[in-house]
């Protein structure tokens, strides 16, 4: 998860003409199957977390969505409505390779402002294209390079317009393989149809507060001033929305990590306490990973154990701040054996449906070594939790690029027998089709994630 610094309201800057390029890939996860497999081209094709007829879409391409299949949509159910259905797992890992190749294509053709997910981006157009005209001729040239030089089957929605959330609402209007425009003179008549939820930066909470202030329609929202923006979303945010529906260029702050963790639907075979803590297990050690990676330390550990048929459990630890996998492990098993008390006490067992485990309470390991402040005095700085941190560093470099790093160390160095993978013995066996780093709409992950 991201969270941004606040907003300056002296970066809002007005906009001559149709400044933004908003590219959004149409079922992004199905269309890369299609691409990698072209038999697939033109039939319907989902993509799901897991190999389970339980389990639900995550993807779904145009082809099934006109039998009613969308994101969601059961295995079992999809079947019924479209019997030859494709059926593909996912690859995050083969996303993010075919995401990078189509932005480096894009770029060829118009600079990168922002890319905001895997499957959406915005691009700057300069000031010789800002009119209509030269715009679409900009977006009709994308198209074709990414036909030509990726594949056709990888289709998207343009939106042009002064602002990047105009351009955004510009390409949604028309999917998949659409191209918009949205000047300011269309607005707001041009938008007059489109539900407020439907508009990001606008949250069921935020539609709740305008409701109570009369506010429901598009129209509505667009005659509203700053000021009472900032009052309606409470905070900066509001006033920041409003440039933005307006037209105006929004500066836009750079991310910093809140949290870093993984989850997992599980299917019948992982179900039970004990299966499902191995997998918890599984999935922290992943987040470890990333954690040591991006070069931080973790203060505190969240698990939440989703049951079957319904309800949920949740619970936090904090503890010194470390990038030990074994400190984390025993604060996850503490954990995990309040969660088992606490169904005891309920006088039942239950089977489990997913477990997600986030490491939060993020520093930067630079930070952490200046050790100073109430921050960093919780700091673990014993000689064993270096010395284990160390050796964690080292077991990701290993994993990470095996061959690369055994060559380093010469042919007969003792790790030698492990060079496939180095692990604890008892997350051996573990078969879950997919256990690394997936995609987020909201966050691309590094090439690097997905090697540990």
């Amino acid at each position: 998860m991201l969270v941004s610094s606040k907003p300056k309201l002296d970066a809002y800057q007005p906009v001559d003409g149709l400044a933004c390029l908003f590219l959004d890939f149409n079922s992004y996860f199905a269309s890369v199957e299609q691409h990698d497999r072209p038999e697939l081209i033109g039939r319907p094709v989902i993509v799901t977390p897991l190999q389970s007829e339980h389990t639900g879409a995550i993807a779904a391409s145009y082809e099934a969505k006109a039998y009613g299949i969308t994101r969601g949509t059961k295995v079992c159910d999809a079947r019924e409505l479209y019997p030859d259905i494709a059926i593909m797992p996912a690859r995050h890992d083969r996303y993010v390779q075919i995401h990078k190749l189509l932005m480096a294509e894009i770029e060829r053709h118009i600079p990168l402002k922002k890319i905001y997910s895997i499957d959406e981006a915005a691009f700057r157009l300069s000031r010789s294209e800002r009119n209509p005209a030269l715009a679409i001729e900009t977006a009709r040239r994308i198209k074709k390079g990414i036909a030509e030089n990726i594949g056709p089957a990888l289709r998207a929605s343009i939106g042009l317009a002064p602002s990047g959330l105009l351009a955004k609402l510009a390409a949604e209007r028309v999917k998949p393989d659409g191209l918009t425009v949205l000047e300011l003179k269309d607005l707001p008549h041009k938008l007059a149809d489109m539900p407020l939820t439907d508009i990001p930066g606008v949250g069921s909470g935020v539609a709740a507060r305008l409701a109570a202030a009369g506010i429901t329609t598009f129209t509505a929202l667009w005659n509203l001033q700053p000021k009472q923006a900032r009052a309606v979303w409470g905070s900066v945010m509001g006033e920041r929305f409003w440039y933005g529906l307006h037209g105006y260029d929004v500066h836009e702050e750079p991310t910093k990590k809140s949290m870093i963790g993984h989850s997992r639907v599980l299917t019948r075979g992982h179900e039970m306490p004990d299966q499902a803590r191995i997998v918890a297990r599984a999935l922290l050690l992943k987040a470890a990973s990333r954690l040591r990676h991006y070069k931080m330390h973790a203060g505190g550990l969240s698990l939440s154990v989703r049951l079957r048929p319904e309800g949920r459990w949740e619970g936090a630890r904090r503890f010194s701040y470390s990038q030990d996998s074994f400190c984390f492990l025993k604060e996850l098993d503490d954990l995990w054996e309040a969660f088992l008390c606490n169904r005891r006490r309920e006088g039942a067992m239950p089977r489990i449906g997913g477990v997600t485990v986030y490491l939060h309470r993020l520093a930067e390991a630079d930070d952490v070594k200046m050790q100073q402040g109430d921050l960093f005095a919780e700091v673990g700085n014993s000689v064993e939790d270096q010395n284990r941190g160390r050796l964690w560093r080292l077991i990701d470099q290993i994993n990470a690029d095996p061959k690369d790093k055994f060559r380093k160390l010469g042919r007969n160095a003792p790790l030698a027998p492990y060079r496939k993978h180095v692990g604890l013995a008892s997350q051996s066996g573990l078969d879950l089709n997919y256990l690394g780093a997936k995609i987020a709409f909201s966050r691309v992950p590094e090439e690097a994630e997905f090697l540990y």
